[in-house]
């Protein structure tokens, strides 16, 4: 029992002398906000979902270009992530949306589970290549862009199998620019404003809003 105990103190010791761990490790409140972010972003994919028969109808000449609304889908993703600042948050909270989405029924289906797993594991990509040290807007642009890039390619798989590579090609390019533009911009806009109203107190992101843009 001592030896199990010295074990455990041991363990504990070493996570608080260990930074790294520290900010990897998830908390509580960690897990309790980013649901809470994807049950309500989940709400906004849902209402996403139900705009776009009416942007493939002005869409019909030139499939393709329907990517630029792709990157509404990829919000949850690159929010979670810049919130929550810790390995696995943004592909969860995409996941969390997604299900909530499904759930609520959208034409998709619940291939929209399949989405959120790829689509947030670009968003994923963009904060794990540096290390989840740096959330700036560069860093979410790239985020955004590598979800885009995740959606582009489950898209042209699934959904545009029979299209020319050419026009697969740009419905990839144009869902990287999607993804950067609404995911990337409009989350971590949206992660400073939610910062200066003190609702990220407990959070690892409560200095966003004073944080450098580059």
């Amino acid at each position: 029992m001592n030896k199990s105990f010295a074990g455990e103190n041991a363990a504990q010791q070493n996570k608080q002398n260990n930074p790294a761990a520290r900010k990897s490790t998830w908390r509580v409140v960690d897990i309790v906000v980013v649901s809470v972010l994807g049950v309500a972003v989940g709400v906004i994919f849902w209402l996403w979902s139900a705009g776009y028969g009416l942007i493939s109808a002005f869409t019909v000449a030139f499939p393709p270009i329907s990517a630029l609304y792709g990157g509404g889908w990829l919000i949850a993703g690159v929010l979670g992530g810049l919130v929550i600042r810790k390995p696995g948050a943004a592909l969860y909270c995409e996941l969390i949306a997604a299900s909530v989405e499904g759930l609520l029924g959208t034409h998709f289906g619940f291939t929209v589970l399949l989405s959120g797993l790829v689509q947030g594991l670009g968003a994923e990509l963009g904060f794990a290549l540096f290390r989840y040290r740096k959330f700036t807007l560069p860093v979410s642009l790239l985020a955004g862009a590598l979800s885009g890039l995740a959606l582009g390619l489950n898209d042209n798989l699934v959904y545009n199998v029979a299209w020319a590579i050419e026009w697969k090609a740009v419905y990839l390019v144009l869902a990287m620019i999607s993804g950067a533009a609404i995911a990337g911009l409009v989350s971590w806009l949206a992660v400073r404003g939610l910062a200066r109203t003190g609702a990220l107190a407990n959070l690892p992101s409560r200095g966003a809003a004073t944080e450098r843009a580059v």
